[in-house]
């Protein structure tokens, strides 16, 4: 059997690889809840430059500080060292994220070799590293990651029947700081500390020495976090219920059927895993089962939710892995085909994914950056005329660049007829353009759009004396306004830039 050491080593090695593979964006919140979040943070509060930009979650105090923290102190660290640069910024945090990924991996081996043995351990780790919605996910800078990796780190010290590993301390700790790093982290953890509580002989014990004293210091040292940086006292957790789940307020991102976990969700992130789980489940002994009811349990909760993303569910992913891994060890004869088959199965989706779709939105911000290293940066101002939150912001040029995008903060007041700012751009473009830019001094230097809204606004670009510079990939699979090219077009005037 592998060393812990060598082991580590690899999952390090694959993880970092793993980091440089994925150029590609996946939601917003890779960026706007954690480099945008931590580089305002860094820039704006030690007043080292006064840029940087806070979407409405944090004006209406629903997300925490403890999360983009982490960034902040990378952020500061290269600072000190005098290596505040560009591409280090953006890539340092993932490499974090990536080496955190590892040491998971890791804690998962570990886990299932203490409670069956090291070829079944093996196995799951094989699935784990296989899986092409990990490899896509866990070196993003995402709360759904950190929360995935948490949860990990916690199952391998959760209690479970033949652990000789189990610590309730540990575990209630990390659940607990997966809960103030994102709230949803509660709800897979609900099955598997409700049968803890069941089985444990000293109820009261559990409850007033380990679960209230770690609740309390986290919570505590959450509270402190958000007071230093919004200024007041505010329980973001609170707030963050009471906007996605009493007042449903995420349909505002769309909303989906009851059954999509079930019928798309788990079986996209899955993948070719999906017979394996099954066939596991079918094979696993009873002690496992609670991990089961965690993962159905998990995708019932938010199969309540009308807004559905795959990433809600990535973090019972772990827990799936270990009946795909009890499944490959079961197949004996057929074990070599098997994971060959899994191997080669995930590694298109992972490749395409992680090179190749949706990469547009940050390549483009290469272009926007390198306005800060010419003479005419002052005069440079850019407008991006895409869905809002489509690429990232100042975490990526790093320098006081004038930058604008299209707003679409949700309505919090109740009003019916309210429409945002991106709906009322989509909803006539050339008209909006005229009346913003009346005045041809209001012009930025530099549009950046979808190939998909060029036609339609064609003659104020021409009008406008811009013409095209940069023509930039972005996706195969083009959908409404999200086109397959992303266009610069930059003005020509006599002052040129």
């Amino acid at each position: 059997t592998a060393t812990p050491a060598a082991l580590l080593a690899l999952a390090v090695a694959l993880r970092a690889l793993n980091c440089f593979l994925v150029q590609t964006s996946f939601v917003p919140d890779e960026h706007w809840q954690s480099l945008e979040v931590a580089h305002r943070m860094l820039f704006v509060i030690l007043n080292i430059h006064n840029y940087g930009y806070l979407t409405w979650e944090w004006t209406h105090r629903l997300r925490g500080y403890a999360y983009p923290l982490i960034f902040a102190s990378i952020y500061k660290a290269l600072q000190l060292l005098g290596k505040d640069d560009v591409l280090l910024l953006i890539w340092v945090p993932r490499l974090a994220q990536a080496v955190l990924a590892a040491f998971a991996d890791v804690k998962l081996y570990s886990l299932v070799q203490h409670l069956e043995n090291a070829e079944t351990a093996k196995c799951v780790f094989f699935c784990q590293l296989c899986s092409w919605f990990t490899w896509y996910s866990c070196t993003r800078t995402l709360t759904n990651t950190m929360e995935t990796i948490l949860t990990i780190f916690a199952l391998s010290y959760y209690p479970i029947k033949g652990s000789k590993m189990g610590s309730s301390c540990k575990y209630l700790a990390l659940v607990a700081l997966a809960i103030v790093i994102r709230p949803t982290a509660v709800i897979p953890w609900m099955p598997l500390v409700f049968s803890h509580f069941l089985q444990e002989q000293r109820k009261a014990d559990l409850l007033l020495q380990k679960c209230i004293p770690v609740g309390l210091v986290t919570v505590g040292t959450s509270l402190i976090i958000d007071r230093v940086f919004f200024g007041e006292w505010v329980l973001v957790q609170l707030n963050f219920l009471k906007f996605n789940v009493l007042q449903n307020l995420g349909t505002f991102y769309g909303s989906h059927p009851w059954h999509w976990y079930f019928t798309q969700g788990l079986p996209v992130i899955l993948g070719t895993h999906l017979p394996f789980f099954i066939h596991g489940c079918v094979l696993a002994p009873k002690r496992y089962r609670v991990f089961l009811m965690a993962v159905i349990w998990t995708v019932l909760v938010y199969s309540t939710l009308s807004h559905k993303e795959f990433r809600f569910i990535y973090p019972v992913l772990p827990f799936c892995m270990v009946f795909c891994g009890y499944s490959l060890k079961h197949l004996k004869a057929w074990k070599k085909s098997a994971a060959s088959f899994l191997l080669l199965s995930n590694l298109i989706p992972a490749l395409y994914t992680g090179l190749i779709h949706q990469r547009g939105t940050l390549d483009v911000m290469g272009h926007i950056q390198q306005l800060c290293n010419t003479s005419e940066q002052s005069r440079a101002s850019v407008f991006i005329m895409m869905p809002c939150h489509s690429t990232p912001f100042y975490s990526h040029v790093h320098c006081p660049l004038k930058m604008r995008f299209l707003q679409c903060p949700p309505d919090l007041t109740g009003n019916q007829s309210y429409i945002d700012e991106a709906d009322v751009f989509y909803s006539n473009p050339l008209g909006w353009l005229n009346k913003e830019f009346y005045n041809d001094t209001l012009l930025p230097s530099h549009l950046i759009l979808f190939n998909v809204l060029e036609q339609e606004i064609s003659s104020f670009l021409a009008l406008r004396s811009y013409e095209k510079t940069v023509t930039v990939f972005h996706t195969h699979v083009p959908q409404g306004r999200v086109g397959s090219h992303i266009y610069i077009y930059r003005r020509t005037t006599e002052t040129d830039y």
